[in-house]
């Protein structure tokens, strides 16, 4: 395998070389889970599980880490507001992430630790970093532990800063900070904060920083040193130049190439649950197929921004559909056509620069148009090879239709128990945090959230049994109300 990919931290793309022959190890970070996902948090997903698949495809033995962070600030505040215990709330919005995982068909992660269940390897780190000298405890008696980046002459490798050139967090405490630059590795339990949202540790009672976390777990999963290190750009700064500079700092290697993928945009800014411009994974399966979505956001480079339009979305799904349409005629006329055991040489070339899946699908376009020429001429054993390598260059993709978990799924709204339970997970998670809007009379939120599943062509109907969702173009459609 020829791969090569763009690093990050070095601004170019090189030969990947495995830490151990015929193995890789990834780590991508996953969501806070404040809330459920919108697309922008699936398509990191998307992303990883395309380049999964492509290693596997080659031979290689693959283990991902794709961690939940579930407690922080966020989480705290948000279950507050709705009057729910912030484990409630972090496990069911978890819940709604397994599921936009599942409904776009991506693989499950190796693991999927989350942050509350690895305390121990935190505390550890920590020690190891103060008996280095690069962390130390706050001398205020908050609990605080911080990390002192100036005792890392390294600190903004990722980034490419300087330290003297950095500005503080504008939300960061910097009591008890010897630079106000400094992050925090652990944070000491505060009054009004729940008692079980804080362990105890040789520091005092409190919780893990954002970054400690990451840096336990994917030490603890992959090693000290691993092969792949991914997520969102956003994440690069600061997120992932401080697990980098802790992680190194305790002596650990740890990740050999950094991937970022771009981020999904909305009027040119970043797709945020903050800039309420979020489309929730939940409300566009409901009109768009899932697998034309995961087209959609698995087309563009992954390390190009994607400024979302419903005419973008409607575009990417006629797309898929020429390619779909093609397969299921293929298979219609040939009998039992199993992809390719490879894909072809350009496809393979594509892949192989940087993950570099426009250039892949203009491959799969061309054999796509080969193979209905095919069809119209009768060609069946042209026809058969034809199709068996179409299907392995979907398969790649995760977008063979012929495959599970796509196998039988017809128009939006239909398809498989999976499929279904899924989607199911994903709309009454909305419909939990309706019920709670309603229940603290907050009904301009209750209405909100109910027209936008209206939107999405589903109909909610609250009955003295419960609340039951339908889609608008099933029969008995009875609406809804609050």
């Amino acid at each position: 395998m020829s791969l090569r990919l763009y690093d990050t931290a070095s601004s170019e793309i090189h030969d990947f070389v495995p830490v151990t022959p015929g193995q890789v190890g990834i780590y991508h970070c996953g969501l806070t889970v404040q809330g459920p996902p919108h697309i922008g948090h699936i398509r990191k997903e998307v992303v990883f599980d395309v380049l999964r698949r492509w290693f596997e495809h080659n031979g290689f033995e693959v283990t991902i880490v794709a961690n939940v962070t579930d407690i922080d600030d966020k989480i705290l505040t948000k279950s507050a507001e709705a009057g729910r215990p912030w484990w409630a709330w972090a496990y069911e919005n978890e819940r709604a992430l397994d599921a936009a995982y599942e409904v776009l068909g991506c693989l499950p992660a190796s693991y999927q630790p989350r942050a509350t269940g690895h305390i121990p390897e935190m505390v550890e780190l920590m020690d190891e970093l103060i008996e280095r000298g690069h962390a130390y405890a706050s001398e205020d008696g908050s609990g605080d532990v911080y990390f002192d980046v100036r005792s890392w002459p390294s600190y903004g490798e990722l980034s490419g800063q300087k330290i003297d050139e950095m500005e503080p967090a504008a939300d960061a405490d910097p009591r008890g900070k010897r630079d106000p630059r400094d992050f925090a590795l652990w944070k000491g339990h505060k009054p009004g904060e729940p008692p079980t949202a804080s362990w105890p540790t040789p520091f005092g009672r409190g919780r893990p920083g954002w970054h400690l976390e990451c840096s336990a777990m994917a030490g603890k999963y992959l090693g000290a040193e691993f092969d792949i290190h991914g997520g969102g750009i956003d994440l690069r700064f600061p997120h992932h130049e401080n697990e980098l500079a802790q992680s190194r700092a305790a002596g650990r290697p740890f990740a050999r190439t950094w991937m970022h993928n771009g981020w999904v945009t909305t009027a040119g800014e970043k797709m945020s649950k903050s800039l309420g411009n979020s489309l929730l994974v939940a409300d566009v399966v409901q009109r768009i197929r899932p697998i034309e979505l995961r087209y959609y956001l698995a087309a563009p480079h992954y390390r190009s921004h994607v400024e979302f339009s419903e005419e973008a979305l409607a575009e990417a799904a006629a797309a898929f559909r020429r390619i779909e349409g093609y397969v299921v005629r293929a298979a219609e006329v040939t009998t039992d056509v199993q992809p390719a055991a490879d894909v072809p040489a350009a496809f393979r070339a594509a892949m192989d620069d940087d993950l570099s899946v426009p250039q892949a699908l203009a491959v799969l376009f061309d054999t796509v148009r080969e193979g209905n020429t095919l069809l119209t001429s009768g060609e069946r054993v042209e026809l058969r090879a034809n199709l068996a390598s179409v299907r392995a260059m979907l398969g790649v993709l995760g977008l063979d239709p012929l495959a599970e978990p796509w196998l039988g799924l017809g128009t939006v709204g239909s398809g498989g128990d999976r499929l279904r339970g899924a989607v199911d997970v994903l709309v009454h998670t909305v419909l939990e945090q309706r019920q709670t809007a309603r229940e603290n009379r907050d009904f301009a939120t209750a209405d909100a959230l109910r027209d936008r599943l209206k939107a999405a062509g589903i109909v909610v109907e609250d009955n003295p049994d419960g609340t039951r969702w339908q889609l608008a173009d099933e029969p008995g459609d009875l609406g809804g109300n609050d």
